[in-house]
């Protein structure tokens, strides 16, 4: 993140001020305080991930896949055998915070700020996989997208789905 004296000086002072503002949080708002004001380029790398940026695409490409997870629920609600397929495995489990923060970041603003796909079970987590799911997402997604009737998922249909 490159950044003026002047910018780096308004960005500490912010830190600066966080750290009365939020007591809880004081001791990781003095250490970006520090970084910012020394100029720590190694680490000021780390500030990139809490202004990260995520293009329309993706954010787009995320919303077909919590609408994807939706459509699976309701599609394998409405069927009326559901002894091949326990329901815990149509859950979202979200992105790995480690891998995918900013991915991880966007679903729960999505559901926490935005108020939508709430009925989606974040887990103790808070929607952290705990393991890359981009690619996985990606395989579902593409399946997803060649069946015809997206919302009346067959078994076979979902099987697929989830299996991709």
């Amino acid at each position: 993140m490159e950044m003026t004296n002047a910018q780096r000086l308004i960005l500490a002072n912010q830190y600066r001020m966080m750290t009365l503002l939020d007591p809880d949080n004081a001791e990781r708002y003095r250490r970006q305080q520090t970084i910012v004001e020394r100029g720590y380029g190694l680490q000021m790398r780390e500030l990139d991930r809490d202004f990260g940026e995520l293009s329309e695409e993706t954010c787009r490409t995320i919303i077909s896949l919590l609408e994807m997870h939706h459509a699976l629920h309701v599609s394998w609600a409405n069927l009326k055998d559901h002894s091949e397929l326990e329901e815990r495995r149509l859950a979202f489990l979200g992105f790995d915070a480690a891998t995918e923060a900013r991915y991880l970041g966007y679903v729960r603003f999505m559901v926490h700020v935005e108020g939508r796909y709430t009925h989606f079970d974040s887990g103790t987590h808070g929607f952290n996989a705990q393991t890359p799911m981009w690619e996985k997402y990606q395989r579902m997604l593409a399946v997803w997208q060649t069946c015809p009737r997206q919302y009346h998922l067959s078994m076979n249909e979902i099987a697929q789905i989830i299996n991709a």
